[in-house]
This record gives C-alpha cells, sequence and structure tokens, in this order.
C-alpha cells in the first residue's frame, strides 16, 4: 500500500518538475540530451526532466555599462571614459540561437567590445577634439558594436557616452580658462554699453545744443523783424522828426512798466498816438 503511494507521489512530483512556463518578454531554448530540440515561445511547455533542458532568454531592451577606463589620448593626456551600450535580442528562433550557440556571455563581450572600441577612437584625439567631438564618438561606437554583434543574434539599439574626464590639474586649467573668457566676454559687454550709452548722452547733448542755437536764431530773426518794422513804421510816420520818434519810444517804454506819463493835450504826440491807434482827435469848438 505504502509502495503505490511513493510511487504515485514520485510519478506527481516528476510531471510538476516538468513543467515550464514561458512569459512573453522571454524566449526559450530546449535540449534534449545536449542536442538541441525545439523552440520555446511564450506559454507553457513540458518537458522531460534530466532528459530535457531548457534555456530562458530575455528579449526586452537591455543595457549593459562599459565601466569607466583611462584611456590615454593623442596628447598624452589620461581621459576618464565612461559608456552605456542599450541592446535587445531578436526574438526569431535563429537569433535566440546566436546568442546562446555563438556567443559565450554576450553581456559580458558586449562590455569589452565598447572598451576595446573606445581606446581606439579616443586615442587617435587629443583631449580637446574628444570632448567636443562626442556625437561623432557616439556614433562610431554604435556602428561598431551593431556590425560586430550582428552573427549573436543581438541588435545594438543605441550607446551613449557617458563621461569623458580629463585629469584633475587639467580640469582646473580649464575651468580657469573658461572662467577667464567669460570674464573677458562681460568686460567687452560692458564696456560696449558704456559706449552706447555715452554716445546716446553725446546725441542729446547735440540735440539740445541744436535745440538752443535754433532758438537764438529765432530769437534773432524776430529781433530783426522787429527792428524792420520799427524802421518801417519810422520812414513811414516819423521822416524828418527823429524827436517825435524818440518821445513816442520813451512812452512805450513808460507804458510797459505802468508808469504815469503826462502829455499835453494840444501836442503833436497826441495826435501821433492816435493817428497809429486808429482814433482821430477831436477838435475844439469855439463857444
Amino acid at each position: 500500500m505504502y509502495s503505490y503511494l511513493i510511487l504515485i507521489l514520485f510519478i506527481v512530483i516528476f510531471l510538476l518538475s516538468g513543467i515550464k512556463i514561458v512569459r512573453p518578454t522571454q524566449r526559450g531554448l530546449i535540449e534534449r540530451l545536449g542536442k538541441y530540440s525545439k523552440f520555446a515561445t511564450p506559454g507553457f511547455h513540458w518537458i522531460i526532466p534530466i532528459i530535457d533542458k531548457i534555456f530562458i532568454v530575455n528579449v526586452t531592451e537591455q543595457m549593459v555599462d562599459a565601466e569607466p577606463q583611462e584611456i590615454i589620448t593623442n596628447d598624452n593626456l589620461n581621459a576618464r571614459v565612461d559608456a552605456q551600450v542599450y541592446f535587445e535580442i531578436k526574438n526569431d528562433e535563429d537569433s535566440v540561437k546566436s546568442s546562446i550557440y555563438n556567443v559565450n556571455d554576450y553581456k559580458y563581450q558586449i562590455v569589452n567590445l565598447a572598451r576595446t572600441t573606445l581606446r581606439n577612437i579616443i586615442g587617435t584625439l587629443t583631449l580637446k577634439s574628444a570632448n567636443s567631438e562626442r556625437g561623432k564618438i557616439n556614433a562610431e561606437l554604435y556602428r561598431t558594436l551593431l556590425t560586430e554583434t550582428r552573427k549573436w543574434g543581438i541588435k545594438v539599439v543605441r550607446t551613449e557616452l557617458k563621461e569623458i574626464d580629463p585629469p584633475k590639474d587639467v580640469q582646473e586649467t580649464m575651468n580657469k580658462v573658461v572662467k577667464a573668457e567669460n570674464e573677458k566676454i562681460a568686460a567687452i559687454d560692458y564696456a560696449t554699453a558704456t559706449e552706447t550709452v555715452a554716445d546716446g548722452v553725446k546725441r542729446a547733448k547735440i540735440k539740445e545744443a541744436e535745440g538752443v542755437k535754433q532758438a537764438k536764431i529765432l530769437y534773432a530773426e524776430g529781433e530783426a523783424e522787429a527792428i524792420k518794422l520799427v524802421n518801417e513804421a519810422a520812414e513811414k510816420y516819423f521822416i524828418g522828426n527823429a524827436q517825435t520818434l524818440r518821445k513816442l519810444e520813451m512812452v512805450e517804454t513808460s507804458l510797459q512798466s505802468n508808469s504815469k506819463i503826462v502829455v499835453p493835450t494840444g501836442s503833436e504826440l497826441v495826435n501821433i498816438i492816435g493817428e497809429m491807434a486808429g482814433v482821430i482827435p477831436i477838435k475844439k469848438t469855439q463857444l
């Protein structure tokens, strides 16, 4: 009785141990007695324990770090370089088989290939050109990895050059150079702004001087026109009678200063003032 129960338990364990579930993000290779048997797609699979063996492969996008390394540039400076590689294993049967059978530990291989490629590229550049041509370095690294990993059933999605750091003393010198250049640019901008302000003040003063000059010219023209009118009036009303004109000017000055004057009624000055004002003097009648 007990022997039957043990046999049934053994069979159950045997059957359960052969159950394998492949997720949608995975693909599998089933081997039987060390020989490739079939391709395992997502879903339920049962293999013969001990006889069969399944290798599960992740087909989603993955990332490996190329790990920081010291690279000697063309100008004999040590640069600390690091990069990341994003890749995925193609989900078809041949690609999955290639990732298992054509390369031993594809992640390790990708890291070493990336490091070697970076040394070859950056070793031909100066530190300055390496920093200014990051895009070119990244593109060349991508092309090299894409070509070399194709036979592994791997597709390189992208590469990212994380850092190209110079030695500490070189970095400090570069920072000082950048700071000096920034200060130089700031000084030039300040000088330009000061010159612009001075130029504006100069133009304003010129405009002000031109306005004063124009005002003086207009004032002088007005004075000249007034003198001309006085001369014309003198020629018209006071020809040969300069003394009367002088008296009239004195009357005008007195009126401007609100001074009181007394003009004899029968004087010629009264008649002249009346004529200029359009008033005809009234003659006295004898009673």
